[in-house]
């Protein structure tokens, strides 16, 4: 069972930045996938971004050029970037990470951007 502790959501106005972090209980090698989804009051659950476990990553199209995604291996955890927010990023944010065939999820946090 991997236990996943994210932090970093909060009120934002439109154009700033925010980061969150994701800190797993196992070794952040052991990992293939870390990343996060967010999903908005009435939407799906949608991808937000990936990193993988050699270095690539992979982001939604909604979110490209403004976020970036990181993570650190030896401290078993995933960061997420966020710039230039529009109120459209307002959402719960979950972080994901995927350990062989098994997926597992944060308890999410909430990004709201509004003025």
């Amino acid at each position: 069972q991997v236990q996943l502790v994210e932090s970093g959501g909060g009120l934002v106005q439109p154009g700033g930045s925010l980061r969150l972090s994701c800190a797993a209980s196992v070794s952040g090698f052991s990992l293939t996938t870390m990343g996060w989804y967010r999903q908005a009051p009435g939407k799906e659950r949608e991808l937000v971004a990936h990193a993988f476990r050699y270095g690539s990553s992979k982001y939604g199209d909604s979110v490209k050029g403004r976020f970036t995604i990181s993570r650190d291996n030896p401290k078993n955890t995933v960061y997420l970037q966020m710039n230039s927010l529009k109120p459209e990023d307002t959402a719960v944010y979950y972080c994901y990470v995927r350990q062989s065939e098994d997926d597992y999820w944060g308890q999410g946090t909430q990004v709201t951007v509004s003025s």
